[in-house]
């Protein structure tokens, strides 16, 4: 460990940007907190800057402010409220009571701006990050998001001091239509068109900028040709890996249960749907009638999308689709949502990986997949236009379809039902990615680059 503590050389005080740090379950805090250990382990003295939606670090200084803004204030309202008292009755009195009063300024401010709510946490971080930067106490700003507002808090700080800026993309800023869009054209809403500003601005400006694929970098490099040469940002892919939840290093030996249990966490929408599984149960149980009654697909961590509801009365699948919302802290076990869901995960027989259908699935892959590949479970994975996601999948040996291919999505269930009902399922190589290899990574490049 003795070169990633020399890594950080002179620039170890680090003011970092996170607006939802320490928010458990939440992919964009987990993507920046999974890797603190890695940077307190290389000698980074971390201050972090965050809403108040999550649970204060007591590791380091960690402060955290309200949005100026009244659409900000209401999201982190509610989950600091949620937070300290739970979402029972004082949480939806509350919370009601102030989305209430707020509604008239929500009204006016998207009016006159129409920017995504979080945008005005970018002033209480820039603030209040300018007086630790006169004082001497921060030697380089990291933003990382997320909510973009980090982002525009940085370069505010970057402009005003000059110190060193480190920005970290979560997923793309441009949203591209299609396979011929590059993300030149000027978008339609404010909020898009501020984005695509915020990119140029960070791949200009910013010492190091990294993204979270391949596509995403290499769509950034097509819009913003001065990265990576003199006098701009260095651009770079990091794989953001995901830390063992719960210390798991291993995986467990697999029972097999009465019932063939499918399993989804994270977010759904209508263009990431379990419809297209319903779907394609319909011919499957028309082969093998038995399979309505075996057959349990289970929906964590989200409402269902209103084509997966459509779906369950059309085709009567009231019993065979169970949606089971937030998995969060238990506290009469004490389990962090995080533990709580890889439990879940553990028991599975498949863990199916929803990508989407737009065109930016080309630049994203889901964070699921990296905490998928700690529970030892097969994945089915269903993939729109991601080459380098689909290289992963099959070096996990996973079930893999193509999102538009009804076909092919009934051929892999299928092979799953035959693969279940002689307890044969795939067996996948244990190869989970860390956290530990994006934060050496990052770091390395901060001591060549900044």
């Amino acid at each position: 460990m003795g070169t990633q503590t020399h890594i950080v050389g002179q620039k170890k005080r680090w003011l970092v940007l996170s607006h939802g740090f320490n928010m458990d379950g939440r992919a964009s805090s987990q993507t920046i907190t999974d890797k603190i250990p890695y940077f307190l382990e290389a000698g980074v003295e971390p201050i972090v800057f965050s809403a108040i939606t999550g649970i204060k670090d007591q590791r380091f200084p960690h402060y955290q402010f309200l949005a100026w803004g009244p659409a900000a204030f209401r999201f982190d309202f509610r989950h600091w409220i949620a937070n300290k008292y739970g979402r029972g009755l004082t949480y939806k009195l509350l919370t009601r009571t102030v989305s209430i009063l707020l509604a008239p300024l929500i009204g006016l401010e998207k009016l006159i701006l129409g920017y995504s709510s979080q945008w005005s946490w970018a002033m209480p971080a820039f603030i209040h990050g300018l007086g630790l930067i006169r004082a001497n106490k921060v030697d380089l700003i990291y933003s990382t998001g997320g909510a973009w507002s980090a982002h525009l808090a940085g370069l505010w700080l970057k402009k005003c001091t000059g110190l060193p800026l480190i920005v970290e993309i979560h997923d793309p800023l441009v949203i591209r239509k299609s396979p011929d869009d590059q993300g030149f054209e000027k978008p339609k809403s404010r909020d898009a068109q501020f984005r695509q500003q915020l990119e140029k601005r960070i791949c200009k400006d910013s010492d190091l900028v990294w993204w979270f694929t391949d596509g995403a970098l290499h769509y950034a490099k097509v819009r913003n040709p001065n990265l990576n040469t003199a006098n701009n940002a260095h651009g770079f892919m990091v794989l953001p890996g995901a830390e063992p939840p719960g210390g798991l290093t291993s995986k467990q030996v697999h029972v097999y249960s009465n019932f063939l249990n499918l399993c989804h966490f994270g977010s759904l929408a209508n263009d990431r749907s379990l419809s297209i599984i319903l779907k394609a149960l319909v011919p499957l149980i028309s082969k093998y009638p038995e399979a309505k009654e075996l057959i349990r697909i289970h929906a964590y961590g989200a409402l269902l999308d209103s084509l997966t509801t459509e779906a369950i009365k059309a085709f009567g699948f009231e019993t065979v689709l169970q949606a089971h919302g937030r998995l969060e802290k238990d506290p009469l076990s004490g389990k962090s949502g995080r533990e709580r869901v890889i439990e879940k995960m553990q028991s599975a027989d498949v863990l199916i990986l929803l990508h989407g259908n737009d065109e930016w699935c080309a630049e994203y892959i889901p964070s699921k997949f990296y905490e998928y590949l700690w529970s030892g479970r097969p994945i089915w994975g269903i993939t729109h236009r991601n080459s380098q996601l689909d290289k992963m999948l099959e070096d996990q040996c996973a079930y893999l379809s193509h999102e538009g291919d009804e076909m092919g999505i009934v051929m892999a269930l299928e092979r799953i039902w035959l693969d279940w009902q002689s307890k044969q399922l795939i067996e996948p190589k244990w190869g989970p990615i860390g956290v530990d290899q994006a934060a050496y990574k990052i770091l390395n490049q901060i001591y060549k680059n900044t």
